[in-house]
C-alpha cells in the first residue's frame, strides 16, 4: 500500500511559490475500472533527458533517461530512478524557474495507458509495483508514439545509485526507429518544441 509521505521527496525539492509544477495531493490508490497511465517527458535542464514515468499505486514512478525510450529491441536505454511524482504531473508542460530544482522546459512526448506483463514462473501476475521491487517489470504500452511491450530491469543496487534499463520487447511493435532529436520533437497534446514552449513562456504566452 502506498504511503501518504510518498511525495515528501517530490515536496522537499520544490518552492511551490515560484515552481509552476504541481504539489500533488496525497498519494492515493488508482481509480478502478481502467488502466494506470503512462507520461514521457522531454525536459531540457542543465542536461536535456526523456523522463519516463508510470503510475504506480497512486503516484507517477520515474526515471530520467538520457537517450530517451527506442522502439529498437536491441537497443537498451539506462534509466536512473527519481523521486515519486504526483499522478498531476502528466500535465505539467511548461517551464521551471531559473534556481528552481530542474530548472528548464517540459514538453509532453507521450501519454497513454499500459498493461502489466509481469509473472512469476508459475505464470501468475505479479503487481507492477511488486516487480519493480523484484527488479524487473514487463509491460505494455498504449501510447501515441510508444507501443507494445517494454521491460524495466534494474542493473546496479545498493549504497551507490540505482540503475536500470529500459529495452523494447522483441514483437510486432518492435521498430527501427529510434528516438527522435529532443530539440525538434514536439509535444503530443500542443505540437510545441522545447523553444516554442521557452519563448511563450519569456513572452508571458505559457499556455
Amino acid at each position: 500500500m502506498p504511503t501518504t509521505d510518498a511525495l515528501e521527496e517530490y515536496r522537499r525539492k520544490r518552492d511551490f511559490g515560484k515552481s509552476t509544477e504541481p504539489k500533488g495531493g496525497a498519494s492515493r490508490g488508482g481509480r478502478r475500472g481502467r488502466r494506470p497511465s503512462f507520461v514521457v517527458q522531454i525536459h531540457e535542464a542543465t542536461t536535456t533527458h526523456f523522463d519516463f514515468r508510470l503510475e504506480v499505486d497512486g503516484v507517477l514512478k520515474s526515471w530520467a533517461v538520457p537517450k530517451g525510450p527506442s522502439g529498437d529491441p536491441h537497443e537498451k536505454r539506462l534509466a536512473m530512478p527519481t523521486e515519486d511524482h504526483p499522478l498531476e504531473y502528466a500535465d505539467f508542460e511548461g517551464t521551471i524557474a531559473e534556481g528552481e530544482y530542474g530548472a528548464g522546459t517540459v514538453i509532453l512526448w507521450d501519454e497513454g495507458t499500459y498493461s502489466g506483463t509481469s509473472t512469476d514462473r508459475r505464470g501468475k501476475e505479479i503487481p507492477l509495483a511488486e516487480a519493480l521491487d523484484r527488479g524487473h517489470a514487463s509491460f505494455l504500452l498504449h501510447g501515441h508514439k510508444l507501443h507494445g511491450g517494454y521491460a524495466l530491469t534494474r542493473i546496479r543496487q545498493g549504497t551507490d545509485r540505482e540503475a536500470w534499463l529500459l529495452v523494447k520487447k522483441d514483437d510486432a511493435r518492435g521498430s527501427r526507429h529510434r528516438t527522435p532529436d529532443p530539440t525538434r520533437a514536439r509535444s503530443v497534446r500542443t505540437r510545441r518544441t522545447l523553444r516554442q514552449v521557452a519563448t511563450e513562456a519569456d513572452s508571458g504566452q505559457e499556455q
